[in-house]
């Protein structure tokens, strides 16, 4: 049986032209075909107009047209007249606003905070604009020197020692620790097979410990020695500065090819010499200012800017560990990541606080401050661990295989070709979590660290500013800071998303 074809239509007259298109290039008709082209676009427009009406003018009235803007005390910002309204309170601002940005910082140091924001600025923007050379030299200053000289800038004091004297003191410590846990582990063996193996695995901890004892003896000797010296931390850097030059020499290529390495290591090192010396870390540094005196805008960068940079070497190690085939690295990072992600973030800040100096050996300390870094940056990485995996899930397998069919290794397989694709899709998510992250940082006031939040409720207490309009001037005002930060980033983000995503342009 066949089918016949469909007839097909062949018109016989030419379409009738059309009408000329309608000028729309002025204001009106931009406007009319914009916002009430439709019923439903003049109800959305009427209705949101409205909404503008009724939100804007009063926030406007509130902060320009009724608020005071000259005054020494709460009386210019009471109503005198009972018909008059009175806006908000700026020169509660203005008396506040060191307390704001420094918080409980001395004054006569607070010259330090302001170098210090200078020289993240310096070296940031650069950072931020692409068409800037030395971008690898640029960022290894913001990220590895900057943070050793804010440090010192912001906290104060000196180094007694160099890296002999740590590398020595921090191997000294764990092999005391470890050898203790592991003798009272084997101690704690009774009698039958369980006892057994707990007296095996802890002689085993304590070899473990006695073999880091072996390598810290020398280094321990080499420390003694230096510090008896008339400058320990001049002869420490020098044998530092050899040890570390000679060996990044050796494993180059030595005569043949290390000479580049020897180089940069040399430079590196007389950067860090100068450093101590115009900041007199040798001589006892700058004046201690404890962390608890750290306030407002200060602490909230801190916190953000250290937990946004910390976590995301974290993340990226715990995604790549989730998709490893190694099935313990896969159970610990796994187990890492739900357990981060399934307790908030105030337990996070008060175990970090209270309960972390419990586990903690011997006489060891660390500061409330840090404490407080570790906890962040432990819980966003965790979080920035998911969006990442996200990105390295939608990178197709042939990326890699290509990659191993041209001979590259697993580490410059991921480095090279999948983690930058990775990223590139995830840039949304990072930078949502970063904002998440620096609106968080408020939490901290309730471990008592004074964020900008904390210093503003911090200055609520003050009675010389007690009127109805200091609480509602002061929220304001730094809900204002917050928007400006977050803003710039998510800016900026999109700015970096469009630059990258170039092949996709349309």
């Amino acid at each position: 049986m066949s089918v016949r074809p469909a007839p097909s239509f062949i018109r016989a007259a030419l379409v009738p032209e059309r009408h000329a298109p309608i000028r729309t290039t002025s204001l009106a008709r931009v406007l009319w075909i914009r916002l009430f082209s439709s019923p439903s676009n003049a109800l959305l427009t009427v209705t949101g107009a409205a909404l503008l009406w009724f939100v804007l003018v009063p926030a406007v009235r509130f902060f320009f047209v009724d608020a005071v803007w000259e005054g020494q005390n709460r009386t210019s910002c009471l109503v005198t007249d009972t018909s008059q309204s009175i806006g908000a309170c700026w020169p509660f601002v203005n008396a506040k606003i060191t307390q704001f940005i420094y918080g409980f910082y001395p004054e006569p140091e607070r010259w330090r905070v302001n170098l210090t924001f200078l020289l993240a600025a310096i070296l940031l923007l650069p950072l931020l604009i692409p068409r800037l050379p030395a971008k690898r030299l640029n960022a290894s200053l913001f990220f590895i020197a900057f943070p050793v000289a804010a440090f010192f800038l912001l906290h104060g004091g000196g180094i007694t020692g160099f890296g002999v004297s740590w590398t020595a003191g921090i191997l000294s410590s764990l092999a005391d620790s470890v050898g203790n846990a592991g003798r009272q582990l084997a101690a704690s063996g009774e009698a039958g097979e369980f006892g057994s193996i707990l007296r095996l695995l802890g002689n085993a901890v304590a070899s473990i410990g006695d073999a880091l004892n072996w390598l810290a003896s020398p280094l321990s000797s080499l420390r003694d020695r230096l510090q008896s010296s008339g400058q320990p931390v001049w002869y420490d850097f020098g044998c530092t500065a050899a040890i570390v030059s000679l060996l990044l020499f050796l494993f180059s290529g030595g005569f043949r090819a290390g000479w580049g390495a020897l180089l940069a290591s040399l430079t590196t090192f007389v950067g860090i010499g100068l450093v101590i010396a115009a900041m007199r870390l040798d001589r006892g540094g700058l004046p201690v200012v404890d962390t608890r005196l750290w306030g407002g805008l200060l602490v909230t960068l801190v916190v953000s800017v250290t937990g946004i940079v910390s976590s995301i070497p974290i993340g990226i190690a715990l995604a790549l560990g989730r998709r490893s085939t190694l099935p313990l690295i896969r159970m610990f990072s796994i187990a890492f990541i739900e357990f981060w992600r399934g307790v908030p973030l105030i337990t996070v800040l008060f175990f970090a606080t209270y309960m972390l100096p419990l586990f903690l050996p011997g006489n060891f300390t660390v500061d409330g401050l840090v404490r407080v870094l570790i906890g962040i940056a432990l819980f966003a990485g965790a979080y920035n661990a998911e969006v990442i995996r996200g990105g390295l899930a939608a990178i197709p397998n042939g990326q890699a295989e290509a990659a191993h069919a041209l001979g590259l290794s697993y580490w410059k397989t991921t480095g090279l070709i999948v983690m930058p694709q990775a990223v590139r899709h995830v840039i949304p998510g990072l930078v949502n979590s970063f904002i998440a992250l620096f609106k968080d940082t408020s939490l901290v006031s309730i471990v008592a660290l004074f964020d900008l939040l904390g210093s503003l409720r911090a200055s609520f207490a003050d009675p010389a500013w007690a009127t109805p309009t200091t609480l509602f001037t002061g929220f304001a005002f730094t809900g204002l800071i917050y928007f400006a930060f977050c803003f710039s980033m998510s800016r900026y983000s999109l700015f970096v998303e469009h630059r990258l995503n170039a092949h996709r342009r349309t």
